[in-house]
């Protein structure tokens, strides 16, 4: 028997899946160990929705991967979290080569421990060059603060004549944040069960269709990421329309 793959209408996927992998800390406890043992589980669902993704010709994906809030969890966990960042950006560097993955990333990257700043850096530059799935990790990111300093660029450009402030368009603030070269997702999906954004991409998740699964993030497969696409498939979007407006255009 075939998996969802062969459900799937490659000529209608979404450009962009944007993903918020919930579920690491609860999946360890439920198994009796500490929560950085689910966070390390986590890589495995990374690499399956990367290969999947790759498969079938995805795009863009982004991974919710540490939001400004998570910095107020336990100090402990935050350095191991960290820690585990560092070596698995250096790790997976060969994995993004050989898919002919471009890593990028969105978030205060000053924020995070030198260490991982420079093995970001070092990542994104050696796959700048590839051409294939865009891969952005949204670290230290809020979707509130990356409106806000988008707002004072435009403030600063108004303030130097360079912007009518009578006139300031859509265009304009989406050209001042951090996804300006990302497309907007068209499928957000969610594990764990949560029915949250979690103050993640706001403004570009405006017309996302949203796929809620129960399952934790280290028990998310390809086979899950297929599912979630069929779903948003046998979806209308109608952008605030009608069914019957949408057959005119």
């Amino acid at each position: 028997m075939g998996g969802q793959k062969e459900n799937i209408d490659l000529q209608e996927l979404p450009r962009h899946v944007a993903i918020i992998m919930d579920g690491n800390g609860r999946w360890a406890k439920q198994k009796g160990n500490r929560r950085i043992f689910g966070h390390r589980k986590a890589l495995k669902a990374v690499r399956e929705v990367l290969e999947g993704g790759v498969d079938i010709g995805l795009e863009f994906v982004t991974l919710f991967t540490f939001s400004t809030e998570n910095w107020k969890r336990p100090k402990a966990e935050v350095h191991a979290l960290m820690e585990l960042l560092v070596k698995t950006i250096r790790k997976e560097v060969p994995t993004l080569m050989e898919n002919n993955i471009r890593l990028r990333s969105i978030g205060h990257i000053e924020d995070l421990p030198r260490r991982a700043q420079r093995e970001l850096s070092t990542a994104m530059d050696l796959t700048k060059q590839n051409d294939g799935l865009v891969l952005t990790l949204a670290l230290s990111y809020g979707g509130r603060s990356d409106i806000l300093q988008a707002v004072n660029k435009v403030a600063h450009q108004v303030r130097e004549g360079k912007l009518n402030p009578g006139a300031i368009s859509e265009a304009d603030l989406r050209a001042q944040m951090s996804t300006s070269y990302l497309p907007d997702p068209e499928l957000m999906i969610r594990t764990s069960g949560e029915f949250r954004i979690s103050n993640f991409l706001l403004w570009e998740l405006a017309y996302a269709e949203f796929y809620i699964t129960d399952k934790f993030w280290p028990d998310f497969a390809r086979e899950d990421l297929y599912e979630a696409i069929v779903s948003y498939q046998n979806r209308e979007r109608r952008f605030g329309m009608i069914s019957e407006q949408l057959k005119t255009l």
